[in-house]
C-alpha cells in the first residue's frame, strides 16, 4: 500500500486474532508498529515472533488512567502517531435476560469506552502532528439485532456512531472510519462456538465461510494508506455477504 512505510502505527488488542494479523501486516508494509494488549503472555509471544516491533505495552483499554500511562510510554518511542487501529474488544455469549450488571459494564467498557479512551489520546497526537488516520473496530452486530449479544451489539452500535462523529469533528486533519466485520475465525470466536455451530453459521453466509483475520488486516492497511485518501466517516462492512439480504440472509 502507498504511504505506509515508516508510518507510526498503534494496534490495540494486537497480541491475538485480528490484532495480531494486523500487526503482522503493518510490519510487512515496513511501518513502525506498536501494540497495546492486556495479555502479558501474548505480548511476550508477539515480541518473540515480531522482533521488529517498536513497542509492546501491557494496558487495559477500559481504564483511562492506564491508557494515559501507556501513551506516555509510547511517546518515548514514537514521539507522535500516524495511524491507530483501535481493535481491542471482548464479547460474552449470553441471553439478554441473563446479562449481569457486571458483565454489561465489562463488555461496554472495553468495546466502547476503550475505543473512546484510546481514540482521544491518539487524536491529540495526530492533531499536534498535522495528520493521521484512525480505524475503529465496529461489527455487523452494531447494525442488526444479533441474538445473545445485547451488550456487544449496543457497544458496537456506539462505536459506529462515535466513528462518524469523530470523522466530522477531526476533519480535515484526521480521517476516521469503522470496519464492521461479520464472522471472523479468531480464538475469541472459536471459544464461543462448537464445530457444529460453526458449520451452521458458515452455511448461512453467502460466501460459505468465516473471514480470515488477514482479510480484516488488509482492509485496515488499505483504509489507512494513501490509496484511500477520500474515505472517511464510513462503517465499512466485510462480512461475506451475510447481511446483504436481510431476512433472506438469516
Amino acid at each position: 500500500m502507498k504511504g505506509l512505510p515508516n508510518k507510526r502505527v498503534l494496534v490495540t488488542g494486537g497480541a491475538s486474532g485480528i490484532g495480531l494479523a494486523t500487526a503482522r501486516r503493518f510490519v510487512a508494509e515496513s511501518s513502525r508498529v506498536a501494540v497495546f494488549d492486556r495479555d502479558a503472555a501474548g505480548l511476550a509471544r508477539l515480541r518473540a515472533e515480531l522482533p521488529q516491533l517498536a513497542a509492546a505495552i501491557q494496558v487495559d483499554v477500559a481504564s483511562y488512567p492506564d491508557v494515559e500511562r501507556a501513551f506516555t510510554e509510547l511517546d518515548a518511542v514514537f514521539g507522535g502517531l500516524d495511524i491507530l487501529i483501535n481493535n481491542a474488544g471482548i464479547s460474552i455469549r449470553h441471553a439478554f435476560m441473563d446479562i449481569t450488571p457486571a458483565e454489561w459494564e465489562q463488555v461496554v467498557r472495553v468495546d466502547l469506552f476503550g475505543i473512546f479512551y484510546v481514540g482521544q489520546q491518539a487524536a491529540k497526537r495526530m492533531l499536534a502532528g498535522g495528520g493521521g488516520a484512525i480505524v475503529n473496530m465496529g461489527s455487523t452486530n452494531g447494525m442488526i439485532g444479533q441474538p445473545l449479544y445485547a451488550d456487544y451489539n449496543a457497544a458496537k452500535a456506539g462505536v459506529i456512531e462515535l466513528s462518524r462523529t469523530m470523522a466530522v469533528e477531526l476533519a480535515p486533519t484526521i480521517r476516521v472510519n469503522a470496519v464492521c466485520p461479520g464472522y471472523v475465525l479468531t480464538p475469541m470466536q472459536e471459544a464461543e462456538y462448537t464445530p457444529e455451530m460453526m458449520a451452521e453459521l458458515n452455511n448461512k453466509i453467502p460466501l460459505k465461510r468465516h473471514a480470515k483475520p488477514e482479510e480484516i488486516a488488509a482492509l485496515f492497511a488499505f483504509l489507512t494508506s494513501e490509496e484511500a485518501p477520500y474515505i472517511s466517516g464510513q462503517p465499512i462492512v466485510i462480512d461475506g455477504g451475510e447481511i446483504a439480504g436481510g431476512l433472506a440472509s438469516r
